[in-house]
């Protein structure tokens, strides 16, 4: 079973603040002359606004995040799109800029995640193509220099009933938890149900506490003795991911 969330931590940032320093950072923060705006991408589009399942963690480097997203089966074209700084307007398109960051698989491809080295906290937004409409996700807090995520392996499993285990954590929970994603894999990284819920539990597959749900299919039953993991993620309004953890148990 992959792990990938072990290697994931938080650091901190150092701000400068000299005169020689605060021109260097304004060089650096101007966008190159050729850069594509997201408010010259979306000219004579049509254009779907919050819709787009997406947030953001940090990552085991330094000055590094990863933005995860959830691609509808139609969706194509996903691009990646930031501001300058987090002072910036994040409902003003003409703040972002394309990026162009490596696509990767994530359960996968189920999800697919985006690595960024980023060494100020900004504002991001994903975008894609469905159904001949650019769709934008909701503007993304990056928080990787100033509030840590909590990462851990610390979700209690009950089996009482076979099959169908309950998730807890209650004790990982912040007061900055605007929402819960869970993703339920097998040992090859096969996500089975994927689903979110207000609450700090999930019992394997049973809606009544479902409030979204990405899981395309009906899942496949859990089966006795085979290996499986839960990952979490604690989401903020903002959709940054201020409790990520993962972990693997072995159906009763």
């Amino acid at each position: 079973m992959k792990n990938r969330f072990w290697y994931i931590v938080v650091f901190s940032l150092c701000i400068a603040c000299s005169t020689s320093d605060t021109a260097e950072e304004t060089t650096i923060i101007a966008p190159p002359n050729n850069t594509l705006l997201l408010s010259d991408y979306v000219v004579n589009e049509e254009v779907m606004i919050d819709n787009v399942i997406s947030c953001a963690s940090g990552s085991s480097n330094p000055n590094e995040i990863i933005a995860y997203v959830y691609p509808r089966p139609e969706a194509t074209d996903i691009r990646f799109f930031e501001t300058a700084t987090v002072d910036d307007d994040k409902n003003d398109y003409s703040k972002y800029s394309q990026i162009d960051v490596p696509e990767e698989d994530f359960f996968n491809g189920y999800l697919k995640s985006f690595t960024r080295q980023v060494d100020r906290e900004k504002w991001v937004i994903l975008s894609f193509r469905e159904s001949g409409q650019i769709h934008l996700s909701n503007p993304i807090r990056l928080k990787h220099l100033t509030q840590n995520t909590l990462f851990t392996d610390a979700i209690s499993i009950n089996q009482e009933t076979s099959g169908m285990p309950v998730f807890n954590w209650p004790n990982l929970a912040t007061e900055a938890d605007a929402i819960y994603f869970q993703v339920i894999a097998d040992d090859t990284d096969e996500l089975l149900s994927g689903t979110y819920t207000f609450e700090t539990q999930f019992q394997y597959y049973v809606l009544d506490n479902v409030v979204l749900n990405i899981t395309e299919e009906t899942p496949p039953d859990i089966i006795t003795a085979q290996p499986y993991a839960i990952t979490l993620m604690g989401v903020s309004e903002d959709n940054w991911v201020n409790v990520l953890g993962q972990t693997d148990f072995i159906a009763e």
